[in-house]
């Protein structure tokens, strides 16, 4: 009996063992088999997708994908999670996988198509939502975006149309007749949009987006008292969020309430002690309202109170950046980036701060090192544009910003980069096209109108002018800038008692404002008053003596109307005494310096200009300038070469050192190439006519020089160094008469000009 337990028992023991190595073996074939596997972190980046932790999913897809680069749902995902990442790039390249794998994978068509939408890549996105339609005509959600194609597209009528036809399939979305409305209003039919808005709110009366929405409706037709209802009707609906709060807060400001909103969001601050957004609420209102101070104030307090919550941490140190405390801002910065060196904002913000402290190309390498980690970092583009702004290399600043609005096109701020560049180039289409972005994303704010009103001013459609400048009077009734806009309107009217008028409103709101006072005195130059002009800006100074621009103004003034030399360098002095980096007051100066014969004096000045601001090229071309009139040949090259590398496309540089180059016997080619780059590039300009001129003549090829001398001489015909070209072209042609005549012009204007003996000696060699 004991041999049959103990045999009994060894043989319970075999089969245990054996069944463990079979479950064993099973298991280890299970984590070997690539199905398993990558449904696995399929499964896994779903749960933690549905929680919102999209980093974290993001790796789960990939993981997947790593095990089989053919897995469609694994890149749909991942398309997924980028795209709440606003990685746009990542999630354009993964949903174009999707589509290549499985072609019928009809949600990540309509994904593309809304992406693309959203990228403007209008023609492309076409495309998908035309197969969608054909594939999957009962879908609402295909027509719901091909409306926003069509809108995209300025094609209200059809947007309206596909808008319907998605109400038609599924008439119980509310979110279907909140874009209908919005629709309805781009078309400003304000009955049917109003219709609409309260149908959303009727299938969906507890939804805080829907209450919301009819609110900002009320709002923007000026029925505040109804907007206000909504608002609290929201409230109530989302008691625990701090959203319909902010919207309240926003109609007591546009109101003119502004106390009334202050004082609100200060005790509703007080109903979210825990939630992040809720008591971050009141900061973030003064930011969105332009008050830094307070809300740099309020962070200071939240930054106190919330040390361990980093987007009070994050906020306050871009704050601190705002308010040009950069060195609190970068201690904050770097305990940031001590713990978590890959921390992309905290990145981000050390770029800021290596902008603001005049540190451009350490912001061009840092901002550059985040993207070649996130490639789709708009904020990153955004920022590295600003970078290469302050080094006027303004072609790939414009680059960057257009990087930017691709990947996210609601970054306002880049939207007013490029409408800065679209009124450097004067292009008033890109203007209008920017201006028409910043309304859609900020209906609220004055800019956007303030900017399609100068684009329709330098259009010279005047009265659509007139209509967008109201217009952002209106968000901003005391905004100084649009008076001053609406007195541009008027000068180029030659309306002159009218542009003085609005001018003075400015200046009214806003007593410091160059601008304005710019207007004031630019009004009695146009009517030949310099007197008066001089005698307001000395009065406007009288009352803000402490202000630079005023003494740069007033300088001008006496230098140009009253060729008051000793005023004019005593205001000049005055405003760079106030300012010590102030590069207008020290160009002007120096021109001073040199009218009054000091040019060694003006070489100085410029000189200690360019290393307060080494990017301001005017210091350059205007010392080259004095370098030339002294025949310093190689310190005027030196000077002109220094402003090419600050902007290498500067033409006035190009053919100024294409001239020097002529004068010092360098290489003829090179300086015809750039006299010709510069020649383009400034086709009106009389120095450009007469380099290429003097390059042509150079070259043996007489007749273009001539060509071109008379060019010049059409606009400056007393210049004697134009003269004197023209009488060498002329000689070196075998037209004596001509060219005696040269001489004696030129004899006539300057007698003791320098160089006047080598067309003497041009004459006596011409034949006959």
């Amino acid at each position: 009996m004991r041999i049959a337990k103990v045999s009994g028992f060894r043989s319970s023991g075999f089969l245990y063992a054996v069944a463990a190595l079979c479950l064993l073996a099973a298991l280890t074939g299970c984590s070997r088999d690539p199905n398993v596997r990558k449904q696995k972190y399929l499964e896994s980046g779903q749960r933690y997708f549905d929680k919102g932790q999209y980093k974290e999913a993001e790796i789960q897809f990939q993981n997947a994908i790593q095990v089989d680069a053919r897995f469609a749902d694994a890149h749909y995902k991942l398309a997924l999670a980028a795209m709440r990442l606003d990685q746009f790039q990542t999630a354009y390249q993964e949903l174009s996988k999707t589509i290549e794998i499985q072609p019928d994978q009809y949600a990540a068509h309509l994904d593309m198509a809304n992406l693309l939408i959203l990228s403007r890549r209008l023609p492309e996105a076409r495309e998908h939502l035309d197969l969608l339609v054909q594939k999957q005509p009962n879908n609402p959600e295909v027509y719901l975006a091909r409306a926003s194609y069509d809108a995209a597209a300025n094609n209200t009528a059809a947007a309206l149309a596909d808008m319907q036809k998605a109400l038609q399939l599924d008439p119980a979305r509310s979110d279907s007749y909140l874009s209908l409305a919005m629709l309805q209003m781009q078309g400003q039919q304000w009955d049917a949009a109003e219709a609409s808005f309260k149908k959303a709110v009727d299938l969906n009366p507890k939804s805080a987006s829907s209450l919301l929405a009819l609110g900002n409706f009320y709002q923007t037709r000026g029925r505040f008292p109804e907007a206000e209802q909504m608002f609290h009707r929201a409230i109530d609906a989302a008691h625990d969020e701090p959203g319909p709060r902010l919207s309240l807060a926003s109609l007591y400001m546009a109101e003119n309430k502004p106390a009334q909103a202050e004082d609100f969001l200060r005790q509703a601050k007080k109903d979210f002690p825990s939630n992040s957004v809720g008591y971050r609420m009141l900061g973030d209102f003064y930011y969105a309202n332009n008050q830094l101070d307070k809300a740099t104030d309020e962070y200071a307090g939240l930054y106190k109170d919330h040390r361990n919550d980093m987007l009070v941490k994050k906020n306050y140190i871009q704050l601190l950046i705002l308010k040009d405390r950069t060195d609190e801002a970068r201690k904050l910065d770097d305990e940031i980036l001590k713990e978590h060196p890959d921390d992309e904002d905290a990145q981000i913000y050390k770029g800021e701060i290596e902008i603001r402290s005049g540190k451009a190309s350490d912001a061009i390498n840092t901002l550059q090192a985040v993207l070649k980690t996130d490639v789709d970092s708009a904020i990153a583009h955004y920022q590295l544009g600003l970078a290469f702004d302050q080094l006027a290399n303004t072609n790939r600043a414009e680059t960057e910003w257009r990087d930017a609005v691709r990947l996210r096109p609601d970054i306002i701020e880049a939207h007013r980069a490029l409408a800065g560049v679209a009124i450097r180039h004067g292009d008033p289409g890109a203007l209008a096209q920017e201006a028409d972005q910043i309304i859609a994303l900020q209906p609220a704010a004055p800019d956007g109108y303030l900017l399609r009103g100068i684009a329709e001013i330098n259009r010279k459609e005047y009265a659509t002018a007139d209509e967008y400048l109201h217009r952002s009077l209106q968000k901003e009734p005391n905004n100084p800038a649009a008076y001053i806009q609406l007195g541009n309107l008027q000068m180029v009217q030659s309306k002159f008692a009218e542009a003085q008028k609005f001018y003075q409103q400015a200046l009214d709101q806003d007593p410091n404002s160059t601008e304005a006072l710019g207007g004031v005195l630019n009004v009695f130059l146009i009517q030949k008053q310099p007197d008066r002009a001089i005698a307001g800006a000395r009065a406007q100074l009288a009352k803000f003596p402490k202000n630079t621009g005023f003494h740069v103004m007033l300088g001008q003034l006496l230098l140009e109307q009253a060729k008051d030399l000793p005023g004019a360098e005593q205001e000049f002095k005055q405003a760079i005494d106030l300012d010590k980096k102030n590069s207008e007051a020290m160009v002007q100066l120096g021109v001073v310096q040199n009218l009054r014969g000091a040019s060694d004096q003006a070489l100085q000045t410029y000189s200690d200009g360019s290393q307060v601001n080494p990017n301001e090229i005017r210091f350059y071309l205007l010392a080259g300038g004095i370098y030339e009139s002294k025949q310093d040949w190689e310190h005027a090259k030196q000077q002109y070469q220094k402003a090419l590398t600050v902007q290498r496309d500067n033409p006035l540089a190009s053919n100024n050192l294409a001239y020097v180059m002529l004068q010092q016997g360098g290489n003829v080619d090179v300086a015809f190439q750039m006299a010709q780059t510069a020649r383009q590039k400034l086709p009106d300009n009389p120095n450009t006519a007469d380099t290429l001129g003097w390059a042509f003549y150079h070259k043996k090829v007489y007749g273009s020089a001539i060509t071109l001398f008379k060019e010049a001489l059409k606009q400056q015909p007393d210049n004697p160094l134009f003269n004197f070209h023209l009488g060498l072209a002329y000689a070196k042609s075998n037209q004596a008469a001509q060219a005696r005549q040269q001489l004696d012009r030129v004899m006539k204007l300057k007698p003791n000009f320098p160089d006047v003996d080598q067309l003497r000696q041009a004459l006596a060699q011409v034949k006959g």
